[in-house]
């Protein structure tokens, strides 16, 4: 089997747990720095059950993005205060990469705000 004959093979593969999570926490940050940036809206957004939207936001300083919580426990938002290491160019163009990775709906891939 050729070089591109297994990257295809990889690119095809059912993606690891590791890497849905990864993807997860970039585009879940994304979508807060776009203006999808409470609970209700990425659930909405994504189709994702209320306990994954929470643990995602939750682990993201687990990738040292830094995000706060501005407002009430029930009806506040999440702003995304820094980025760490994450490439936002690459996140960015790789967007639609993502949605298909983790199987969620393709929405606008232009930011928001």
């Amino acid at each position: 089997m050729s070089h591109e004959e297994k990257e295809v093979q990889a690119l095809n593969a059912k993606p690891s747990k590791t890497k849905t999570s990864f993807y997860r926490r970039l585009y879940v940050a994304w979508l807060i720095e776009s203006g999808v940036d409470s609970v209700p809206a990425l659930i909405e957004a994504t189709g994702m059950p209320r306990r994954t939207a929470q643990d995602t936001i939750s682990a993201l300083h687990e990738i040292d993005i830094l995000v706060e919580h501005i407002g009430s426990t029930k009806a506040g938002q999440y702003r995304v205060k820094a980025w760490g290491a994450i490439d936002r160019v690459w996140l960015e163009a790789n967007l639609q990469r993502i949605q298909t990775t983790l199987g969620y709906p393709p929405g606008d891939l232009h930011r928001r705000r």
